[in-house]
């Protein structure tokens, strides 16, 4: 799979949460999560190198890695963050699942 489908399979994913109006789309900006679909200001699905990224509670990380699904989110400073789990464009198919489950992680977090 391509840059271009990833791209792709993140702009469905924009397109759907953008109705919520809690959820703000990606901005233009630079900088960590300029480019993530936030919820009440914060972060739960962003696009990086080509891999959906989603913030979701540390054991469900912890499952999906184990599972073979993703792998732990490193922002390129060398530290891995616990509640962040990259998934290839490979599990295209679970994005849409994933990134509702962030939503709802992320949202319950935000109140």
């Amino acid at each position: 799979m391509t840059a271009q489908d990833a791209n792709a399979l993140f702009e469905r994913l924009v397109g759907r949460f953008s109705a919520n109006p809690s959820v703000t789309p990606p901005s233009a900006g630079k900088g960590f999560g300029a480019s993530g679909l936030k919820v009440d200001g914060k972060i739960f699905a962003m696009l990086s190198k080509g891999d959906l990224v989603v913030k979701l509670p540390r054991d469900r990380v912890d499952e999906l890695i184990a599972s073979g699904t993703g792998t732990r989110f490193d922002p390129g400073h060398g530290r891995v963050m616990k509640e962040w789990v990259s998934i290839p464009p490979s599990h295209g198919r679970s994005w849409s699942e994933l990134a509702q489950e962030a939503f709802e992680f992320v949202a319950s977090r935000a109140r």
